[in-house]
């Protein structure tokens, strides 16, 4: 993941000391597992290039360290896409310019404009070209976007769902790099980060002078400001000229979770269950108090999640009749023999966190190799992404795909077809009178199968 800055002009040198960094020396820091180096492609009076990227450090992937690197990294993009984790990364070595502060001589020229060019990916964003264009150019700039190759050795597809942006206009230093900083991480739709109250002033301070007038302010406050601890951080004007649909959320994923254990309360066989993806255990914990259950195991690959879960369980095991749920370190990519022949599996709000491609082959093992007698599914009806109001944003931080009803349907049918499955559809939380629900619940139930 990297950032490239070349400026052009008279005195184009001068973003050196804008910067802080000598052109004769290549900076070199370590970030949480990662480096981050920045040198100069390019420096002369009248044009300066200068790159900053963030490689992981290969030492730490050969140590024993699930605090570090998780295995979700290896089936998430995320840390290795430009990012607000990268933003992150980047930002002690862009201080000085961010904040407008280098050496007294050299402040006259913080407010001086240049030519940029601006290159900086891949990003793995659910939002659209379009969108992409949309928050660009009302800043001046002229956007190029381009797909990176896609070189597989077997035909899986031909584009690469990366990709790069280039950004080609007059401004300073300072503003083309706080814009970046509020943009990049709306662009990625996640923030891995705790937003508390100096995370509001950064925005505050980052998007003066350019963020008021921006035609999509409000989509970019809702993308930054997206949890729901900021809301108790200002005040109740504010609260609701920025209101998202988070609290609403909340309150779905309650639904959700009563729905499935509902369906499950009705099945004739429960005794044995799998939280398919059960990340930190919210669901698992709630399947502990179903009468009649006697084994839970929570499958998760994320050794972090796990931890979180356990806790929670513990917790929970100080009440009265909870079945403490199994944690097992299991992945949805690889076949885990302990998980076969159960009674229920649930894939709870987690197809759409897989690359759509990949999913066949999941859901093949399930039917084939697992054989549950009941498979509960619940995903997002990307219908009810009106009432949101998200435009061409997914509902959700780390959505590789979201489906309509008709989709999910077909979906579901074509998935088992092969098998002796049947099917039935529901939908979870407020219904919309042209919309559905903003959750769809697919139940599969195997056949009785004859002699």
């Amino acid at each position: 993941m990297q950032l490239t800055l070349n400026a052009k002009g008279q005195n184009a040198s001068v973003m050196s000391y804008l910067l802080a960094k000598n052109p004769n020396n290549i900076y070199e820091r370590k970030q949480k597992g990662h480096y981050v180096r920045l040198f100069y492609s390019r420096f002369s009076e009248e044009e300066t290039e200068v790159t900053i990227f963030v490689t992981p450090d290969p030492i730490e992937l050969t140590k024993n360290s699930s605090s570090t690197y998780d295995i979700t990294h290896y089936i998430n993009d995320r840390e290795f896409a430009v990012s607000s984790i990268f933003c992150s990364f980047i930002r002690t070595a862009l201080g000085t310019a961010l904040n407008g502060q280098p050496a007294d001589e050299y402040k006259k020229w913080v407010d001086e404009p240049f030519d940029f060019q601006v290159d900086f990916g891949p990003i793995a964003s659910s939002l659209s070209d379009e969108t992409l264009y949309k928050l660009f150019t009302p800043l001046g700039f002229d956007v190029l976007i381009e797909e990176g190759e896609a070189n597989y050795q077997f035909e899986l597809k031909k584009r690469s769902t990366a990709r790069f942006v280039t950004l080609t206009g007059k401004t300073t230093l300072q503003r083309v790099l706080r814009q970046l900083f509020v943009l990049i991480p709306v662009i990625d739709d996640y923030k891995h980060y705790y937003i508390d109250e100096k995370e509001i002033e950064k925005l505050e301070r980052y998007g003066e002078g350019w963020l008021d007038d921006h035609p999509l302010k409000e989509m970019i406050l809702k993308q930054s400001l997206r949890f729901e601890e900021v809301y108790k951080l200002i005040d109740q004007p504010a609260k609701e000229k920025h209101k998202v649909e988070e609290p609403v959320k909340k309150r779905l994923n309650d639904m959700r979770y009563e729905k499935i254990i509902e369906t499950i309360e009705n099945l004739p066989k429960k005794e044995t269950i799998v939280d398919l993806g059960s990340g930190e255990g919210k669901l698992s914990v709630r399947l502990g108090f179903i009468e009649g259950v006697k084994q839970i195991l929570a499958a998760e690959p994320s050794q972090i999640a796990t931890k979180k879960a356990l806790e929670r369980f513990e917790k929970a095991a100080k009440k009265e009749s909870f079945l403490m749920p199994e944690r097992i370190w299991s992945s949805l990519f690889y076949y885990d023999e302990r998980l076969a022949g159960k009674d229920v599996m649930i894939l709870c709000e987690v197809i759409e966190h897989i690359d759509y491609e990949r999913l066949p082959k999941i859901m093949d093992t399930i039917f084939s190799e697992y054989k549950p007698e009941s498979l509960i599914i619940t995903t997002p009806n990307a219908e009810y992404n009106q009432v949101y109001e998200l435009g061409d944003s997914f509902r959700h931080t780390d959505h590789r795909f979201e489906l309509d009803r008709k989709q999910f349907q077909e979906w579901c049918a074509e998935r088992s077809r092969d098998y002796p499955y049947s099917f039935t559809f529901e939908g979870v939380g407020e219904i919309h009178e042209t919309l559905g629900a903003p959750t769809q619940l697919c139940l599969f139930t195997r056949k009785e199968e004859r002699a």
